[in-house]
């Protein structure tokens, strides 16, 4: 059996109110899981009335919703001070954010952002979690700056400024959208 990936306790002093989570992931996982549930019962409701309700096909509707499940359900997103968590359906990982030695963010994918600290520990987060949740981007981005200035980020200067003008882009475009200027 291989070993366990190596979760960081939480830092000295940070408290449960600390952490700040994807606020959308609820609704986007409820949204999987209605898809999902939809498509079982729409496949289940044609097949036993076109052929009968036979359990090889009930068994093989199952598996593609289930499949269907697992391709929507998102990652879940949270940071605490110094810990960026990314916990899948299956693999939790976890950075140092206040010791990230690369950020990388690449050019022609522009959806995910790669992250790995000084330990290797690596994660990649959805841009559109960053878009969505400012609080969660501005904790990212302060602990990631302050690792530049202190010399740990040795790769990703350029794609953490590029990236900051983007998420302030998106976020100033939400604020003039929702006030009625924009």
């Amino acid at each position: 059996m291989p070993p366990s990936p190596r979760i960081p306790a939480p830092l000295p002093g940070a408290a449960d109110d600390d952490v700040l989570h994807d606020t959308r992931w609820r609704e986007e996982a409820r949204f999987a899981l209605v898809c999902a549930g939809l498509l079982l019962g729409t496949a289940l409701v044609v097949d036993a009335g076109v052929y009968g309700l036979a359990l090889s096909h009930a068994l093989g509707w199952t598996v593609l919703a289930a499949l269907l499940l697992v391709v929507l359900l998102p990652a879940r997103v949270s940071v605490a001070p110094g810990l960026l968590t990314v916990q899948g359906l299956w693999v939790t990982r976890t950075v140092r954010s206040d010791r990230l030695a690369a950020v990388t963010w690449p050019v022609g994918t522009g959806r995910r952002l790669l992250l790995r600290d000084e330990d290797g520990a690596r994660a990649e987060i959805d841009l559109r979690v960053l878009l969505d949740n400012p609080a969660l981007w501005l904790r990212l981005e302060a602990e990631a700056r302050a690792a530049l200035r202190r010399g740990a980020l040795h790769h990703g200067a350029a794609d953490l400024a590029r990236l900051s003008l983007r998420v302030h882009a998106e976020t100033a475009r939400s604020v003039l959208k929702v006030s009625g200027l924009g």
